[in-house]
């Protein structure tokens, strides 16, 4: 299989932090791999949207896309709102994306829910609060 079109979804939001974090994270995605072509997208507040983000996903030379939502849980966003603007049915996980006049498979991935990973990192976070307190 060719390149994989990654758009990763943020919210978004009317402080700057949440962009950064998002941009910076698919930043860190791009560095990591060169499987992947990593778009940042949010769902308000901020830009490129997810709408634009997936025409922009339509010139590309993909042969998939993945969408991946940086969320910690299931909400209206994850259940409702993203699905509709990928046009999967409700339910659906995956479907088909159009780009350059052929049609590509698209998935759609889980929020980070409960993960060993997120309890290392908040383990890290942690150590880090309490290494501040030391002189």
């Amino acid at each position: 299989m060719g390149r994989i079109g990654m758009l990763l979804v943020g919210h978004g939001s009317k402080l700057p932090y949440n962009k950064e974090l998002i941009e910076t994270t698919a930043g860190l995605i791009a560095e990591k791999t060169d499987e992947y072509l990593v778009k940042p997208g949010f769902m308000s507040l901020n830009t490129p949207t997810v709408v634009d983000q997936l025409e922009a996903f339509r010139s590309e030379d993909i042969d998939m896309l993945v969408v991946v939502p940086l969320f910690l849980a299931k909400g209206v966003h994850i259940n409702q709102d993203i699905p509709e603007l990928l046009g999967l049915a409700e339910g659906s996980r995956s479907g088909t994306f159009q780009l350059n006049g052929k049609t590509v498979p698209l998935v759609y991935a889980s929020p980070i829910g409960s993960d060993p990973l997120l309890a290392e990192l908040m383990l890290k976070n942690a150590s880090d609060a309490i290494a501040t307190l030391k002189p």
